[in-house]
Protein backbone atom coordinates (compact mmCIF):
# COMPACT_ATOMS: atom_id res chain seq x y z
CA UNK A 1 0.00 0.00 0.00
CA UNK A 2 1.58 3.55 -0.76
CA UNK A 3 0.16 6.62 1.29
CA UNK A 4 1.61 10.01 1.25
CA UNK A 5 2.19 11.64 4.64
CA UNK A 6 3.00 15.44 4.92
CA UNK A 7 4.81 15.50 7.79
CA UNK A 8 5.25 18.71 9.87
CA UNK A 9 8.48 18.84 12.54
CA UNK A 10 7.27 22.31 14.53
CA UNK A 11 9.14 23.60 17.02
CA UNK A 12 11.27 22.96 19.92
CA UNK A 13 11.08 18.94 20.43
CA UNK A 14 8.94 18.51 17.50
CA UNK A 15 12.21 17.83 14.78
CA UNK A 16 13.41 14.44 18.00
CA UNK A 17 10.18 13.25 18.21
CA UNK A 18 9.21 13.36 14.69
CA UNK A 19 12.51 11.75 13.78
CA UNK A 20 11.38 9.09 15.74
CA UNK A 21 8.30 8.53 14.36
CA UNK A 22 9.88 8.55 10.89
CA UNK A 23 11.86 5.56 12.26
CA UNK A 24 9.32 4.07 13.58
CA UNK A 25 6.87 4.41 10.02
CA UNK A 26 9.91 2.91 8.04
CA UNK A 27 10.43 -0.22 10.45
CA UNK A 28 6.41 -0.39 9.62
CA UNK A 29 7.15 -0.02 5.67
CA UNK A 30 9.88 -2.83 5.84
CA UNK A 31 7.98 -5.19 7.67
CA UNK A 32 4.75 -5.18 5.75
CA UNK A 33 6.19 -3.95 2.33
CA UNK A 34 4.25 -0.62 2.51
CA UNK A 35 5.56 2.76 0.88
CA UNK A 36 5.51 5.54 2.82
CA UNK A 37 6.03 8.99 0.29
CA UNK A 38 7.06 11.48 3.14
CA UNK A 39 6.53 15.47 2.27
CA UNK A 40 8.19 17.76 5.19
CA UNK A 41 6.81 21.72 5.14
CA UNK A 42 7.03 24.01 8.28
CA UNK A 43 4.78 24.98 10.68
CA UNK A 44 4.31 27.29 13.94
CA UNK A 45 7.28 29.44 14.75
CA UNK A 46 10.05 27.85 12.36
CA UNK A 47 7.36 28.48 9.64
CA UNK A 48 7.10 32.59 11.17
CA UNK A 49 11.08 32.69 10.98
CA UNK A 50 11.09 31.08 7.31
CA UNK A 51 7.86 31.96 5.95
CA UNK A 52 6.51 35.37 7.88
CA UNK A 53 3.47 33.41 9.00
CA UNK A 54 2.97 29.88 10.95
CA UNK A 55 0.92 28.55 8.09
CA UNK A 56 2.41 28.89 4.65
CA UNK A 57 0.47 28.29 1.44
CA UNK A 58 3.12 25.31 0.84
CA UNK A 59 2.49 23.60 3.56
CA UNK A 60 -1.48 23.47 3.64
CA UNK A 61 -1.57 22.30 -0.25
CA UNK A 62 1.41 19.76 1.06
CA UNK A 63 -1.13 18.67 3.39
CA UNK A 64 -4.40 18.63 1.53
CA UNK A 65 -2.26 16.37 -1.23
CA UNK A 66 -1.04 13.65 1.37
CA UNK A 67 -3.53 10.94 2.60
CA UNK A 68 -2.75 12.09 6.30
CA UNK A 69 -0.46 14.40 8.41
CA UNK A 70 1.95 13.86 10.96
CA UNK A 71 2.57 17.01 13.29
CA UNK A 72 5.31 17.75 15.94
CA UNK A 73 4.79 20.52 18.19
CA UNK A 74 4.51 24.56 18.04
CA UNK A 75 5.10 27.67 20.24
CA UNK A 76 8.07 28.46 22.17
CA UNK A 77 9.30 31.97 23.91
CA UNK A 78 11.38 33.03 21.22
CA UNK A 79 7.97 33.83 19.18
CA UNK A 80 6.34 35.41 22.64
CA UNK A 81 6.43 38.99 20.79
CA UNK A 82 5.01 38.66 17.45
CA UNK A 83 1.57 39.84 16.80
CA UNK A 84 -0.83 37.95 18.20
CA UNK A 85 -2.51 37.20 14.77
CA UNK A 86 0.50 35.35 13.58
CA UNK A 87 1.38 33.48 17.22
CA UNK A 88 3.10 29.85 16.00
CA UNK A 89 -0.38 28.56 17.92
CA UNK A 90 -2.43 30.42 15.04
CA UNK A 91 -1.05 27.95 12.74
CA UNK A 92 -2.26 24.83 14.72
CA UNK A 93 -5.83 26.31 14.61
CA UNK A 94 -5.67 27.55 10.79
CA UNK A 95 -4.61 24.29 9.43
CA UNK A 96 -7.35 22.35 11.45
CA UNK A 97 -9.96 24.75 10.24
CA UNK A 98 -8.36 24.82 6.50
CA UNK A 99 -8.86 21.05 6.50
CA UNK A 100 -11.99 20.70 8.27
CA UNK A 101 -10.93 18.42 10.97
CA UNK A 102 -13.89 18.49 13.37
CA UNK A 103 -13.02 16.18 16.15
CA UNK A 104 -10.08 15.05 18.69
CA UNK A 105 -9.69 11.99 19.82
CA UNK A 106 -7.46 11.63 22.64
CA UNK A 107 -6.55 8.14 23.67
CA UNK A 108 -6.19 8.01 27.93
CA UNK A 109 -4.78 4.74 28.99
CA UNK A 110 -2.45 3.69 31.63
CA UNK A 111 -0.50 0.97 30.69
CA UNK A 112 0.65 -1.41 33.49
CA UNK A 113 4.30 -0.98 33.95
CA UNK A 114 3.77 3.21 34.51
CA UNK A 115 0.83 3.35 37.30
CA UNK A 116 3.87 3.96 39.54
CA UNK A 117 4.31 6.88 37.53
CA UNK A 118 1.13 8.48 38.09
CA UNK A 119 0.74 11.07 41.01
CA UNK A 120 -2.68 9.62 41.70
CA UNK A 121 -2.97 6.21 43.80
CA UNK A 122 -2.49 2.81 41.49
CA UNK A 123 -5.92 1.90 42.44
CA UNK A 124 -7.42 4.69 41.19
CA UNK A 125 -5.23 4.44 37.60
CA UNK A 126 -5.08 1.07 36.88
CA UNK A 127 -7.26 -0.66 34.21
CA UNK A 128 -8.07 3.27 33.20
CA UNK A 129 -9.28 3.45 29.13
CA UNK A 130 -10.91 5.36 27.65
CA UNK A 131 -11.27 8.48 24.78
CA UNK A 132 -11.91 12.15 25.14
CA UNK A 133 -13.84 13.73 22.00
CA UNK A 134 -13.02 17.13 21.57
CA UNK A 135 -14.82 19.57 19.10
CA UNK A 136 -11.72 21.43 17.22
CA UNK A 137 -13.11 24.00 14.80
CA UNK A 138 -15.74 26.12 16.80
CA UNK A 139 -16.49 27.56 20.47
CA UNK A 140 -14.26 29.78 22.13
CA UNK A 141 -11.32 29.65 19.87
CA UNK A 142 -12.60 30.81 16.84
CA UNK A 143 -16.01 33.28 18.26
CA UNK A 144 -16.02 36.39 16.42
CA UNK A 145 -16.13 39.41 18.15
CA UNK A 146 -13.08 39.18 19.92
CA UNK A 147 -11.65 42.53 21.11
CA UNK A 148 -8.87 44.11 23.53
CA UNK A 149 -9.15 47.63 23.67
CA UNK A 150 -5.34 48.56 23.86
CA UNK A 151 -3.01 46.50 26.26
CA UNK A 152 -3.87 49.09 29.23
CA UNK A 153 -7.28 48.99 28.77
CA UNK A 154 -9.68 47.15 31.35
CA UNK A 155 -12.25 45.08 28.89
CA UNK A 156 -11.13 42.31 27.14
CA UNK A 157 -14.06 40.69 24.94
CA UNK A 158 -13.85 36.38 23.59
CA UNK A 159 -16.97 34.78 21.98
CA UNK A 160 -18.52 31.43 22.53
CA UNK A 161 -20.33 30.79 19.35
CA UNK A 162 -21.73 27.23 17.76
CA UNK A 163 -23.84 26.33 15.26
CA UNK A 164 -25.99 23.27 15.71
CA UNK A 165 -24.26 21.46 12.88
CA UNK A 166 -20.87 21.79 14.63
CA UNK A 167 -21.72 20.00 17.52
CA UNK A 168 -23.61 17.39 15.29
CA UNK A 169 -20.70 16.11 13.43
CA UNK A 170 -18.92 15.46 16.86
CA UNK A 171 -21.62 14.17 19.12
CA UNK A 172 -22.16 11.78 16.29
CA UNK A 173 -18.64 10.89 16.00
CA UNK A 174 -18.78 10.53 19.35
CA UNK A 175 -21.22 8.35 19.83
CA UNK A 176 -19.90 5.75 16.63
CA UNK A 177 -16.96 5.70 18.97
CA UNK A 178 -19.04 4.41 21.98
CA UNK A 179 -20.81 2.15 20.25
CA UNK A 180 -17.73 0.23 19.20
CA UNK A 181 -15.99 0.60 22.58
CA UNK A 182 -17.92 0.16 26.19
CA UNK A 183 -21.35 1.47 24.89
CA UNK A 184 -20.69 4.66 27.22
CA UNK A 185 -21.69 7.89 26.23
CA UNK A 186 -20.48 10.88 28.65
CA UNK A 187 -21.49 14.77 27.24
CA UNK A 188 -19.60 17.53 29.39
CA UNK A 189 -20.92 21.21 28.99
CA UNK A 190 -21.92 23.90 30.96
CA UNK A 191 -25.81 23.72 30.87
CA UNK A 192 -26.34 25.60 33.82
CA UNK A 193 -24.69 28.31 32.64
CA UNK A 194 -24.14 28.67 29.18
CA UNK A 195 -26.56 28.96 25.92
CA UNK A 196 -24.08 26.95 24.23
CA UNK A 197 -24.08 24.02 26.68
CA UNK A 198 -28.02 23.89 26.67
CA UNK A 199 -27.83 23.54 22.78
CA UNK A 200 -25.18 21.06 23.03
CA UNK A 201 -26.91 18.91 25.54
CA UNK A 202 -29.96 19.01 23.44
CA UNK A 203 -28.18 17.87 20.41
CA UNK A 204 -26.54 15.06 22.42
CA UNK A 205 -30.43 14.52 23.51
CA UNK A 206 -31.60 14.36 19.88
CA UNK A 207 -29.43 11.42 18.70
CA UNK A 208 -28.64 9.15 21.29
CA UNK A 209 -31.98 7.39 20.11
CA UNK A 210 -29.86 6.52 17.13
CA UNK A 211 -27.71 4.75 19.10
CA UNK A 212 -29.91 2.78 21.72
CA UNK A 213 -27.43 0.42 22.77
CA UNK A 214 -25.21 3.30 24.21
CA UNK A 215 -25.77 4.50 27.42
CA UNK A 216 -25.20 8.32 27.70
CA UNK A 217 -24.89 10.47 30.81
CA UNK A 218 -24.49 13.94 31.15
CA UNK A 219 -21.98 16.00 33.47
CA UNK A 220 -20.68 19.78 34.36
CA UNK A 221 -17.84 20.26 33.47
CA UNK A 222 -16.76 21.12 36.79
CA UNK A 223 -17.87 17.48 37.86
CA UNK A 224 -15.97 15.61 35.17
CA UNK A 225 -12.84 17.55 36.07
CA UNK A 226 -13.34 15.98 39.76
CA UNK A 227 -14.29 12.80 38.44
CA UNK A 228 -11.74 12.23 36.02
CA UNK A 229 -9.33 12.33 39.24
CA UNK A 230 -10.88 10.31 41.78
CA UNK A 231 -12.93 7.71 39.16
CA UNK A 232 -11.47 7.65 35.74
CA UNK A 233 -12.96 3.98 35.59
CA UNK A 234 -16.05 5.38 34.76
CA UNK A 235 -15.39 6.66 31.35
CA UNK A 236 -15.31 5.13 28.18
CA UNK A 237 -16.06 7.84 25.93
CA UNK A 238 -16.27 11.84 26.82
CA UNK A 239 -17.23 14.05 24.55
CA UNK A 240 -17.07 17.96 24.91
CA UNK A 241 -16.40 21.48 23.09
CA UNK A 242 -13.26 22.87 22.09
CA UNK A 243 -11.88 24.72 25.48
CA UNK A 244 -13.29 22.24 28.24
CA UNK A 245 -11.64 19.25 25.77
CA UNK A 246 -8.63 20.80 25.77
CA UNK A 247 -8.43 21.64 29.21
CA UNK A 248 -9.99 17.74 30.34
CA UNK A 249 -7.50 16.32 28.26
CA UNK A 250 -4.38 17.74 29.60
CA UNK A 251 -5.90 16.90 33.53
CA UNK A 252 -6.11 13.47 32.29
CA UNK A 253 -2.79 12.83 31.23
CA UNK A 254 -1.81 12.79 34.73
CA UNK A 255 -3.53 9.41 35.20
CA UNK A 256 -1.16 8.23 32.92
CA UNK A 257 1.92 8.81 34.52
CA UNK A 258 3.26 11.99 31.40
CA UNK A 259 1.95 14.11 28.90
CA UNK A 260 4.40 12.77 26.86
CA UNK A 261 2.66 9.73 26.68
CA UNK A 262 -0.35 11.02 24.91
CA UNK A 263 -1.35 10.44 21.17
CA UNK A 264 -4.20 12.25 19.23
CA UNK A 265 -6.03 12.31 15.79
CA UNK A 266 -8.05 15.66 14.97
CA UNK A 267 -10.26 13.78 11.87
CA UNK A 268 -12.45 15.05 9.42
CA UNK A 269 -15.68 12.87 7.72
CA UNK A 270 -13.48 10.84 5.76
CA UNK A 271 -10.36 9.14 6.22
CA UNK A 272 -7.74 11.73 6.76
CA UNK A 273 -6.58 13.23 9.71
CA UNK A 274 -4.13 14.72 11.37
CA UNK A 275 -1.52 12.97 14.32
CA UNK A 276 -0.27 14.67 16.95
CA UNK A 277 1.54 14.27 20.74
CA UNK A 278 -0.71 15.79 23.24
CA UNK A 279 2.59 17.69 24.44
CA UNK A 280 3.77 20.99 23.63
CA UNK A 281 7.04 21.70 22.15
CA UNK A 282 9.15 21.95 25.12
CA UNK A 283 12.00 24.57 24.08
CA UNK A 284 13.60 24.19 27.63
CA UNK A 285 14.60 20.35 26.55
CA UNK A 286 14.86 20.93 23.34
CA UNK A 287 18.22 19.69 21.48
CA UNK A 288 19.37 17.84 24.51
CA UNK A 289 17.72 14.07 23.56
CA UNK A 290 15.62 14.11 26.59
CA UNK A 291 12.18 14.24 24.83
CA UNK A 292 9.64 11.06 25.51
CA UNK A 293 8.71 10.14 22.07
CA UNK A 294 6.38 7.80 22.34
CA UNK A 295 3.29 9.87 22.22
CA UNK A 296 4.65 10.64 18.90
CA UNK A 297 4.95 7.08 17.94
CA UNK A 298 1.76 5.93 19.36
CA UNK A 299 -0.15 9.09 17.38
CA UNK A 300 1.79 6.87 14.06
CA UNK A 301 0.23 4.20 15.27
CA UNK A 302 -3.42 5.87 15.57
CA UNK A 303 -2.89 7.29 11.41
CA UNK A 304 -2.25 4.03 11.31
CA UNK A 305 -5.40 2.37 12.40
CA UNK A 306 -7.54 5.74 11.59
CA UNK A 307 -6.55 6.68 8.06
CA UNK A 308 -4.73 3.80 6.40
CA UNK A 309 -7.12 0.73 7.97
CA UNK A 310 -4.18 -0.41 9.31
CA UNK A 311 -4.98 -2.49 11.99
CA UNK A 312 -2.83 -5.28 12.54
CA UNK A 313 0.42 -2.86 11.69
CA UNK A 314 -1.04 0.05 14.89
CA UNK A 315 -1.26 -3.23 16.92
CA UNK A 316 2.08 -3.91 16.16
CA UNK A 317 3.29 -0.72 17.38
CA UNK A 318 1.47 -0.10 20.39
CA UNK A 319 2.73 -3.71 21.72
CA UNK A 320 6.44 -2.33 21.22
CA UNK A 321 5.36 0.94 23.26
CA UNK A 322 4.05 -1.51 26.21
CA UNK A 323 6.75 -4.46 25.99
CA UNK A 324 9.69 -1.68 25.86
CA UNK A 325 8.02 -0.21 29.18
CA UNK A 326 7.05 -3.16 30.71
CA UNK A 327 11.33 -4.06 30.80
CA UNK A 328 11.96 -1.03 32.39
CA UNK A 329 12.62 1.74 29.64
CA UNK A 330 12.25 5.16 30.67
CA UNK A 331 12.49 8.70 29.42
CA UNK A 332 13.29 11.15 32.38
CA UNK A 333 9.85 12.26 32.49
CA UNK A 334 8.59 8.78 33.26
CA UNK A 335 11.34 8.03 35.61
CA UNK A 336 10.03 10.17 38.49
CA UNK A 337 11.13 9.84 42.18
CA UNK A 338 12.41 6.51 40.79
CA UNK A 339 16.46 5.81 40.55
CA UNK A 340 16.31 3.70 37.37
CA UNK A 341 17.88 4.45 34.37
CA UNK A 342 16.73 6.75 32.10
CA UNK A 343 16.89 6.38 28.23
CA UNK A 344 17.56 9.10 25.69
CA UNK A 345 14.80 10.38 23.01
CA UNK A 346 16.68 8.00 20.11
CA UNK A 347 17.53 5.28 22.80
CA UNK A 348 13.74 4.77 23.31
CA UNK A 349 13.24 4.55 19.66
CA UNK A 350 15.75 2.11 18.75
CA UNK A 351 13.98 0.37 21.49
CA UNK A 352 10.56 0.05 19.42
CA UNK A 353 12.40 -0.46 16.54
CA UNK A 354 14.24 -3.83 17.89
CA UNK A 355 10.96 -4.56 19.38
CA UNK A 356 8.62 -4.66 16.18
CA UNK A 357 11.32 -7.24 14.46
CA UNK A 358 10.65 -10.70 14.30
CA UNK A 359 12.00 -12.77 16.59
CA UNK A 360 13.21 -10.17 19.01
CA UNK A 361 15.84 -11.29 21.60
CA UNK A 362 15.49 -9.43 25.05
CA UNK A 363 19.38 -9.93 24.79
CA UNK A 364 20.16 -7.46 22.49
CA UNK A 365 19.92 -4.07 22.47
CA UNK A 366 17.36 -3.64 25.06
CA UNK A 367 19.87 -4.84 27.56
CA UNK A 368 22.70 -2.99 26.57
CA UNK A 369 20.42 0.47 27.29
CA UNK A 370 19.24 -1.64 30.60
Amino acid sequence: MKKQVAVLPGDGIGQEVMNGALEVLKAVEDHYGHQFKVVQADIGGVAIDHHGTPLPKETLEACKQSDAVLLGAVGGPKWNDVPVEIRPEKGLLGIRKELGLFGNLRPIKTFEALVDASPLKQSVVQGVDFIIVRELTGGLYFGEPRERRGKNQEVAVDTLRYEKKEIEKVVRKAFELASKRRKKLTSVDKANVLESSRMWREVVDQIAPEYPDVEVEHLLVDVAAMKLIYQPNQFDVMVTENMFGDILSDEASMLTGSLGMLPSASLREDDFGLYEPVHGSAPDIAGKGQANPLGMVLSVAMMLRHSFGMKEEADMVEAAVEEILRTGARTADLAGNQIVPVSKTKEMIDLVVEQMKPNYAMSGILAAYL
